[in-house]
């Protein structure tokens, strides 16, 4: 039997968070500082945590300090007074971390 006939033997847990994330970091530009900071840090924190739960899974460990840093910098508990042009670049830079996490953790498909 053909082995790509019902598609790839593995499977991107994380690209749907990481896409998820990226989305938030971008769109968060438009109101950083204002209302929606907060729900930006949780939905951005959670995702990182289940990234980083994901890459676990596969047995990726050169991904859980990166996305262990970014759950604690964007935590809403105890949130970081972070501003300015070095924070707007953390944006974009995490922003392609959760990209090319959701593209590079794969684990084998259990059929």
């Amino acid at each position: 039997m053909d082995q790509n006939r019902y598609g790839p033997s593995f499977q991107r847990n994380a690209l749907a968070p990481g896409i998820l994330a990226a989305l938030a970091l971008l769109v968060s530009q438009a109101w950083l500082a204002g209302a929606w900071d907060d729900i930006l840090r949780y939905v951005v924190a959670i995702l990182a945590l289940i990234v980083a739960w994901f890459a676990i899974q596969a047995k990726h460990w050169w991904w859980v300090p990166v996305f262990a840093v970014i759950a604690v910098a964007w935590n809403p508990v105890v949130p970081f007074e972070l501003e300015g042009p070095l924070w707007i670049g953390a944006h974009y830079l995490v922003a392609l971390a959760f990209l090319a996490a959701g593209l590079l953790v794969k684990t084998p498909r259990q059929d």
